[in-house]
């Protein structure tokens, strides 16, 4: 298992939080996904923004958060969006 800080974007503070919503390693980030990931922090965390789910999302690709596609970071913000009705 390879640890969540080696992925772009995971620092430790977020590596903390994954782990406290049993996702422990960057292959259960991966298989989780970035949209699943985010509603199990927002219902433990209910202070987690759209820059987190971003940030999983670019972890996941490999790929700084702020260089996703405006496509992506559309549906992302949908699917923040929605979670807050």
């Amino acid at each position: 298992m390879s640890e969540l800080t080696a992925m772009m974007n995971i620092g430790k503070e977020m590596e903390k939080k994954l782990k406290a919503v049993g996702i422990a390693s960057s292959e259960e980030l991966i298989e989780t996904g970035a949209r699943d990931a985010f509603l199990k922090l927002k219902q433990k965390y209910p202070n987690v923004c759209l820059v987190h789910l971003y940030t999983l999302e670019g972890a996941i690709h490999n790929t700084d958060y702020n260089k996703l596609s405006e496509d992506i970071k559309k549906e992302l913000k949908e699917f923040s969006d929605f979670l807050k009705k």
